[in-house]
C-alpha cells in the first residue's frame, strides 16, 4: 500500500510540473542555406560540467515553453558563447531558458553553426543566417507558441553576444531572401564581443568568423559598435570589468553608442567575476539576472 501510495503522489507531481520540457525542431524546414555537401561530425562533450558542442553544421532551436496560464507573450532567442568555435549549449543556454521560462517568457536556444569553409559557401554569414531565421521561425509560430510577435528578443554570450548583436545591427541585410521583419526587439548581451577593432577585440572570435587577415571593409562591418542607429533595439548589458578574454570595453563603446543614437540602454559592470560565467558572478551576490528581469518589466516586456 505504501509503494502505491508514493506511486500516486509521484504521478500527481509530475502533473502538476510547470511545461518547460525542451523539444529540438530542424532550424530549417528544407535545405540548409550557403551550405556545402558534408559529412555532420557534431561533437557534443562534457567539459568540468559544461556541455560544449562542436563542428556544427546542421542548426536547431530548442523550444522552451511556459505553461499557457503562465505565458506573457514575450519570447527570447539564446545564442550561446564560445569563440565561434563551438556552443557552450548548457550553462550560456539551457540554463538560462529554463530561468526565463520561470518567468512566464518563451525561450528558445540556437545551436548555430561554426563557421568553417568546408561546411559552408560563404563562412561569415552563416550564423547571422542562422541567427535570423530563428527569428523568422518564432515569428511565424508566434501565435502557436502563445508570442506577441513583437516582443521577440535575442540575447547572447561572448561570441553569442556577438552574433546577437550582429542580428541587432545588420538587420536589413537580409541573408534569408524573405522579406519578413529580422529586427529583434530587444537584445540582452552578457560579457559579449562587440568590437573586431584591434585594439579591444577578441582576436579569436574574429579569426575565426573572418579569417585571420581580414579587410579593413570587413573589420569595419562585423564591428557592431559602428553599426548603430536610431532603430538598434534597446540593449541590456552585462560585463565583468576584469574580464581577461573579452575586454570590458566592448560592452561600454556599445553602451556609449547606443546612448548617442538615442537608444534606450542598461549596463552593468561587475568589478570581478572574469569571463563565462553564465549565470552565476561567484564573486558577488548579486544576480544579474534579476537586473535584467527589471529591465524586462521596466520597458513592458513582463
Amino acid at each position: 500500500m505504501a509503494i502505491k501510495q508514493f506511486l500516486i503522489l509521484f504521478l500527481l507531481a509530475a502533473i502538476s510540473l510547470p511545461m518547460n520540457a525542451q523539444t529540438i525542431i530542424p532550424l530549417y524546414a528544407d535545405k540548409i542555406p550557403n551550405s556545402k555537401a558534408s559529412a555532420d561530425k557534431e561533437l557534443i562533450e562534457n567539459r568540468d560540467g559544461i556541455t560544449i558542442v562542436s563542428k556544427i553544421s546542421v542548426p536547431t532551436l530548442s523550444v522552451f515553453l511556459p505553461a499557457k496560464e503562465k505565458a506573457n507573450g514575450t519570447a527570447i532567442i539564446i545564442c550561446p558563447g564560445g569563440g565561434y568555435w563551438v556552443n557552450a549549449i548548457s550553462h550560456e543556454g539551457t540554463d538560462v531558458a529554463k530561468r526565463f521560462v520561470d518567468l512566464g517568457i518563451a525561450a528558445f536556444v540556437l545551436k548555430y553553426r561554426i563557421p568553417d569553409s568546408l561546411t559552408m559557401i560563404i563562412k561569415e554569414i552563416g550564423p547571422l543566417q542562422d541567427a535570423q531565421q530563428a527569428l523568422l521561425v518564432v515569428r511565424k509560430r508566434a501565435v502557436e507558441w502563445n508570442i506577441n510577435s513583437n516582443h521577440i528578443g535575442i540575447m547572447g554570450f561572448s561570441a553569442g553576444g556577438h552574433l546577437a548583436s550582429t542580428a541587432g545591427t545588420h538587420f536589413t541585410t537580409n541573408t534569408l531572401g524573405e522579406n519578413r521583419n529580422l529586427r529583434p526587439d530587444f537584445m540582452m548581451l552578457i560579457y559579449p564581443v562587440i568590437s573586431f577593432q584591434e585594439s579591444i577585440t577578441h582576436i579569436g572570435s574574429r579569426d575565426q568568423l573572418i579569417g585571420k587577415s581580414p579587410s579593413k571593409e570587413k573589420i569595419d562591418l562585423f564591428s557592431n559598435e559602428l553599426q548603430v542607429n536610431a532603430q538598434t533595439p534597446p540593449t541590456f548589458l552585462v560585463h565583468a570589468s576584469d574580464d581577461g578574454a573579452v575586454n570590458p570595453e566592448n560592452s561600454a563603446v556599445f553602451y556609449q553608442t547606443l546612448l548617442k543614437n538615442k537608444v534606450k540602454a542598461e549596463m552593468h559592470l561587475y568589478q570581478n567575476g572574469g569571463h563565462g560565467f553564465g549565470m552565476n558572478n561567484k564573486t558577488t551576490k548579486d544576480d544579474w539576472f534579476d537586473r535584467g528581469t527589471n529591465w524586462l518589466k521596466s520597458n513592458g516586456w513582463l
